[in-house]
């Protein structure tokens, strides 16, 4: 298949939309107890909610999360998807790449978000070396973080080489969202830059893309992937898509809530939009503390006991 039949108007995705959820999705789903985002059900939100919405042709938001507190508040803003990515190696736990990310550390975290919330379905990446090895030690440690941080469904990266891994944790009633494109565990092959440009490259990506459905997962994340490459791959697959730096034809974005707020020091990706300045208010309310401290304003009366 060639990149012009992104120009061709007729899906799988399109074929399957309702009339009213094709000619106006947010509309259709405003307001609703249906919807993803805004809607008014207070129960966990489950990969069958995730395809109603593709149907609708509402699209939705994820964000990453890595702590209860943080969790909460998005969970309260009606975000419908967080994922505890192994992101958290960069921006939490003070890595240089995601790869150093263990299952203890992805263990942990994963369960402090799931805490943290009462609707978003909780997504949890594999880390580096948690499934290569093979489908039976993919099924372990996905088996760990259903078990023991009760995520709703896992992360892994990986196309056609994932197929076997993803396969067995979907026959074992574990939903999987794959990710293609650029894969950060894969960094020390691949390096950060855009996947899918020129024909061949752009092939292996659809493969990748159809490789992942047909194993069964429920979503694929794009990462890092020309727009109109991902708005093929969107219209070609049944199952939705979640881009990130992928354009704005996906079925839904995610970012990285620490780029997204602002808290990430110095460069950030291109495709990442700030919507807060959050390091430069906790930097200056520790400033503002440490003044008052130093000034011997604090504590001042009121926040005294006698």
């Amino acid at each position: 298949m060639s990149l012009q039949a992104a120009q061709n108007p007729s899906s799988p995705k399109e074929a399957s939309a309702s009339p009213a959820g094709a000619s106006s999705p947010a509309g259709a789903s405003a307001g609703s107890g249906k919807a993803l985002y805004g809607g008014k059900s207070t129960r966990r939100i489950t990969v069958h909610d995730i395809a109603a919405a593709t149907e609708r042709g509402e699209k939705w938001p994820m964000l990453t999360a890595y702590d209860a507190m943080t969790a909460s508040v998005f969970d309260e803003a009606g975000i419908p998807v967080m994922l505890v990515g192994d992101s958290m190696g960069n921006c939490h736990l003070g890595y240089e790449t995601t790869v150093p990310v263990t299952m203890d550390e992805i263990a942990m975290l994963s369960a402090a978000v799931v805490r943290g919330t009462k609707r978003a379905l909780v997504v949890a990446d594999l880390p580096f070396g948690s499934y290569q090895e093979g489908p039976v030690q993919a099924l372990r440690n996905a088996t760990r973080l259903v078990k023991e941080s009760g995520v709703g469904a896992v992360k892994l990266e990986g196309g056609e080489r994932s197929h076997e891994q993803i396969r067995l944790l979907v026959e074992a009633g574990i939903p999987v969202m794959g990710h293609i494109g650029l894969t950060p565990q894969s960094v020390n092959a691949m390096g950060y830059r855009v996947q899918g440009r020129g024909e061949e490259a752009a092939q292996q990506l659809l493969r990748d893309a159809k490789a992942v459905q047909d194993a069964g997962a429920f979503a694929v994340v794009l990462e890092l992937v020309p727009a109109e490459l991902a708005a093929e791959v969107t219209r070609t697959l049944h199952i939705p898509t979640v881009g990130i730096g992928a354009g704005s034809a996906t079925d839904a974005q995610v970012l990285v809530y620490t780029d997204m707020v602002g808290l990430t020091g110095g460069k950030v990706p291109r495709f990442t939009k700030q919507y807060a300045n959050l390091r430069q208010v906790l930097g200056d309310a520790a400033k503002e503390f440490a003044d008052e401290v130093v000034g011997g304003t604090f504590p001042a009366p009121e926040h005294t006991f006698h």
